[in-house]
């Protein structure tokens, strides 16, 4: 059986009305038979029927144990790292999202809780930066909004080796695409606003983890901090997910044919897309993903910070907004917008440049959204000469 149709399969028709498409239990409590005596769920943030069903999906998707549920992608994020206690180091992908890397460093720093970011497209520099303190190694590949990718084979090992958990973000892959757990990771997590979602209608984190043991102390801290994710939003995300299989398919058909078309453009330097055979982790990818994304980053041979934002605010198929996954295709500045958090020399070191531009590739047609891109570089090319023309005639 196909992973496509096992997945559908696998979300449960109601048992008590037959209804194909899950439950919302919009509910806050649970009627009780006697006290502690109930039927699996007693109170809302503690434990959902929707939301129950969400966790148990993601982690058949990621080959896990356990699936938790939470309110953002950051909410899951900042359960994983209160596993860690004061003494404890993080070791982070450097080209890593920016509001990651504000709680990482402007929450969690003054915790005693310290981070090293290194590339960690370079297993031997991973290995070099590890210390004994290391408690957890943090990966995000791709990589947003460079589009680095990590071996996490080679990382898992060196993780066990020095008794430190590896987590890796799988928002950029999907499972459809990449599944971490099997290569080594112990955590995976997603911002399920994005390709799981994949409507760009939600807010959500998951977690998936590979032993049960981690598992339940991350659902502890779900419970005990309680940013849960709510019944209609996990309807929303597993609705997204009986779609993710064609949806991903069609995201990588079109990324690699915009990618090709991008790297032949006179207009831009350099394209950033793992499914080229340019891009420097290109085996890599392919080894250990089943496609490369919908992901697409590039610089213009105008290498200026203004160059970038006169062409994000000149597309008209492609929106100018945050996020990223959803079924319309959206451009970015992520020097002004994703990554505005993280100090501009270490953005700029880490290779996110001021005239860095990212695409996330929707499900229009792949001819529309190029003709799209040629009409922006056309106008730019024309609101530039009209420019120099003026500037001619002023002398």
């Amino acid at each position: 059986m196909s992973t496509a149709t096992q997945l559908i399969h696998s979300i449960p028709v109601d048992p008590l009305t037959g209804a194909i498409s899950v439950p919302i239990y919009q509910t806050s409590t649970f009627v009780q038979e006697a006290p502690g005596v109930n039927k699996g769920y007693d109170y809302a943030r503690t434990g959902n029927p929707t939301r129950a069903i969400l966790e148990q999906l993601i982690a058949q998707l990621e080959k896990g144990s356990t699936g938790i549920a939470f309110a953002s992608g950051l909410a899951a994020i900042d359960a994983i790292v209160k596993l860690l206690k004061t003494g404890d180091e993080i070791l982070a992908v450097d080209d890593i999202y920016g509001g990651a890397f504000r709680l990482f460093t402007n929450v969690y720093d003054k915790f005693g809780i310290k981070v090293t970011f290194v590339d960690t497209s370079d297993v031997e520099a991973v290995f070099n930066a590890v210390t004994p303190n290391t408690k957890l190694i943090w990966l995000e590949t791709p990589t947003n909004p460079t589009l680095k990718i990590s071996d996490i084979e080679a990382i898992a090992k060196i993780a066990k080796a020095n008794n430190s958990l590896l987590c890796v973000d799988n928002t950029f892959a999907s499972p459809v695409l990449q599944q971490p757990i099997p290569l080594g990771a112990d955590i995976v997590i997603h911002s399920a606003t994005k390709y799981l979602g994949g409507h760009s209608d939600l807010i959500a984190g998951l977690v998936v983890t590979k032993d049960k043991e981690i598992g339940d102390k991350i659902k502890y801290i779900q419970n005990a901090c309680g940013a849960i994710l709510a019944p209609f939003d996990s309807w929303l995300a597993i609705r997204g997910i009986e779609t993710l299989h064609l949806r991903i398919k069609q995201h990588c058909t079109s990324a690699l044919t915009i990618a090709e078309y991008l790297e032949q453009h006179p207009a831009v330097d350099k394209v950033f897309y793992p499914g080229l055979k340019t891009h420097p982790n290109h085996d890599i990818a392919k080894k250990q993903s089943k496609g490369f994304g919908g992901i697409i980053s590039f610089s213009l041979k105008n290498d200026t910070e203004a160059a970038a934002i006169e062409f994000v605010t000149n597309t008209g198929l492609f929106k100018l907004a945050e996020s990223l996954g959803g079924i319309k295709s959206l451009v970015s500045h992520p020097a002004n917008m994703t990554h505005k958090s993280i100090p501009a020399e270490k953005r700029r070191a880490a290779g996110v440049k001021d005239s860095l531009i990212r695409l996330s590739i929707g499900l229009e047609d792949a001819e529309d959204l190029i003709n799209d891109l040629d009409n922006t570089f056309e106008k730019i090319k024309q609101q530039t000469a009209k420019k120099e023309t003026a500037e001619l005639s002023a002398c």
